[in-house]
């Protein structure tokens, strides 16, 4: 095999990334670039170049099989050098293990969403004081799971994936093409030469279209600096939607006074919490009558199962409220706010956020803690609102009588 020749195949082949291999029963050649490697390399050809390409590869292929073995040997060991070897295959089994690893990890994804579900987190506002601590430590447990999982489904994807074949360093395929190209034009190869002068070109107009990729840092190895946000008056979750009825039969959704700020009071005429601020106090019509100039609007919700429509008219005509009495009897409505007391308080800002949820006073009963002077915590926050400034206290624990859903 003369030199001149493999000069020839030599600059073929790096010119079009493919690298010539051989299995050892056959001698069948092959190339080491994907497919798609080759695409991109042979997209700027005419076609008559394309055409002269695949016939120099055929004579390239014909010459090889001419080779002696040891000339062979010697071949695939420049083209090892040169462009390097294959990326090793992930096994069959490698393969089948990942995916079995992925499916355990899935079933444990699953489950974990499962636990964090909307309908459980719920169910916290409901349970007591002493279930609170254990709910949260599973919640918690829940989420570590479902991360722990994730990231374990990204690992087993990687496995099959396969190793990455590194990429060459442009610079150093750039050497590597001008020897090549010198060879050519010192052997007459004007046909290669050419070739090589427009693939030189183009590196040198992007030489980095062919580079590895850079790598990219840990996320702890840098702080990200974030503007901070600026603070929302009324931030606090969104209120959930609702439609019932009054007990005088209006119906009342609470969609219809978007834009508005909105005082539900969970209430039982019953409840000797309730009665007080209604029969000593006044607390919630006078409350009600303050800001019903300002665009406040106050509903009162009944979730008592066994209260009737007759003793809710009673009680409005009664006290001459100037706000409606909702019937939540089956006690869905209470439930999805998370009511617990008569009286429990929730105040909707004009965006459709709770910004308050907890009691009215720090009185029950009309009883100030000792040293203490009254708050009106729903005065406080609806003074806030109305004059745009920032909610203090958004949340207290509510007392009074518990609500009594129907079991």
């Amino acid at each position: 095999m003369n030199r001149h020749m493999i000069s020839i195949t030599l600059a073929l082949t790096v010119l079009m990334g493919a690298c010539i291999a051989f299995a050892q029963d056959g001698g069948r050649a092959g190339r080491d670039a994907s497919p798609i490697e080759n695409r991109e390399r042979i997209r700027n050809m005419s076609e008559a170049e394309r055409e002269q390409f695949r016939t120099e590869m055929r004579d390239a292929r014909e010459r090889y099989q001419k080779m002696s073995e040891a000339e062979k040997e010697q071949f695939r060991d420049k083209m090892r050098e040169r462009l390097g070897s294959r990326s090793p295959v992930v096994g069959r089994e490698e393969q089948l293990k990942a995916i079995r690893a992925i499916e355990e990890q899935l079933a444990k994804l699953k489950a974990s969403m499962e636990v964090t579900a909307s309908e459980n987190r719920n169910r916290y506002r409901d349970l007591p004081e002493d279930e609170r601590t254990a709910f949260r430590e599973k919640m918690m447990a829940a989420m570590r799971d479902r991360q722990a999982a994730i990231r374990s489904i990204e690992s087993e994807l990687t496995k099959l994936k396969g190793p990455r074949r590194l990429e060459a360093d442009p610079r150093e395929q750039v050497d590597e093409l001008r020897a090549i190209h010198k060879l050519a034009v010192k052997e007459n190869a004007t046909e290669t030469a050419g070739r090589l002068e427009k693939l030189i070109a183009g590196y040198r107009r992007d030489p980095q279209r062919r580079g590895p990729r850079p790598e990219l840092r840990p996320r702890g190895d840098v702080q990200r600096l974030r503007p901070e946000r600026p603070v929302r008056r009324d931030a606090g979750r969104m209120a959930r939607p609702f439609a019932l009825t009054s007990f005088d039969g209006k119906a009342i959704n609470l969609a219809d006074y978007k834009g508005k700020t909105v005082v539900l009071e969970w209430l039982n005429f019953e409840c000797p919490f309730s009665k007080y601020h209604y029969d000593k106090a006044s607390t919630m019509i006078d409350l009600a009558k303050k800001y019903k100039s300002k665009g406040v609007v106050w509903l009162a919700i009944n979730s008592t199962n066994h209260t009737t429509p007759e003793a809710n008219k009673a009680f409005v005509a009664k006290h001459k409220l100037p706000y409606p009495i909702l019937d939540d009897r089956p006690g869905t409505v209470g439930r999805t706010y998370g009511a617990k007391t008569t009286p429990h308080m929730f105040v909707i800002s004009p965006r459709g956020q709770i910004v308050y949820d907890g009691a009215i006073d720090n009185s029950p009963l009309g009883k100030t803690p000792k040293g203490e002077e009254l708050v009106n915590y729903v005065d406080q926050v609806l003074a806030a609102l109305v004059a745009n400034k920032d909610i203090g206290n958004r949340e207290t624990k509510p007392y009074g009588c518990s609500v009594k859903y129907p079991k």
